[in-house]
């Protein structure tokens, strides 16, 4: 969660409607230095509120990389499946019991898809689609993949995955987590569920492209070396 204020009711509602549905689940709202308004501040007060939403203070936090690892050390132990979104209203909380139901069918993974029937994009500069886009089109070809979606950022796994995530010395600093992880993850039992995604925010910085294409030649000369990874 970072400088999330102007959408902060209208997410935490949403959020709220499907823990009502579900008669279960909890929230870790992850929030670091980064955020330099009241997103803090309304986390804190809805968790002294609504003990299903759990405000994780996280000033440790370099990179958005570590927001989502410590998202995962806090709810990991505690839940059978995680479930990671983007804040903001980015990603629809709505979709979240489609992500539970084929979790609970038997899969591992389960990747929100933005490019697969009934999935979409709106919202979004032309620069973030075609970085979205080619980024998968990218990682398919370089990295033997063959998701329809490598760039997004919701999705859930059983515990037992995140487990192995964690244990995992990820490359990535940046963005290309999200692609990271999807590769490192193509041989789980998964299943791409479509979504609708929401980019309010233009920019990607030219540090986390040039990280990007770092991680992403890391794995490329890996595979073509015949170590290709995966967990």
């Amino acid at each position: 969660m970072a400088n999330e204020e102007p959408d902060f009711f209208p997410f935490v509602e949403a959020l709220t409607q499907v823990l009502d549905f579900l008669q279960s689940g909890k929230v870790y709202f992850v929030v670091d230095e980064v955020s330099k308004d009241k997103t803090r501040d309304l986390c804190t007060a809805l968790s002294e509120k609504d003990a299903r939403f759990v405000t994780v203070w996280a000033p440790e936090n370099k990179n958005v990389v570590d927001a989502y690892i410590r998202g995962y050390r806090e709810a990991c132990p505690h839940h059978d499946f995680v479930i990671e979104m983007d804040a903001g209203l980015s990603h629809d909380p709505r979709a979240i019991p489609m992500f539970l139901r084929v979790l609970n069918e038997g899969n591992e993974c389960a990747f929100g898809s933005r490019f697969m029937n009934g999935g979409s994009i709106w919202q979004s500069s032309f620069k973030r689609i075609f970085l979205s886009r080619m980024g998968t089109i990218l990682s398919n070809i370089l990295l033997g993949s063959r998701m329809k979606d490598m760039t997004s950022g919701f999705q859930g796994f059983h515990s037992s995955v995140v487990k192995e995530l964690l244990a995992y010395p990820l490359k990535s600093k940046a963005h290309f987590y999200q692609t990271e992880v999807r590769y490192l993850l193509r041989k789980k039992r998964y299943i791409e569920v479509p979504i609708h995604y929401r980019a309010p925010s233009p920019s990607v910085s030219r540090k986390a492209i040039l990280n990007s294409i770092q991680v992403l030649w890391f794995y490329f000369v890996q595979r073509l070396t015949f170590q290709a990874k995966s967990l």
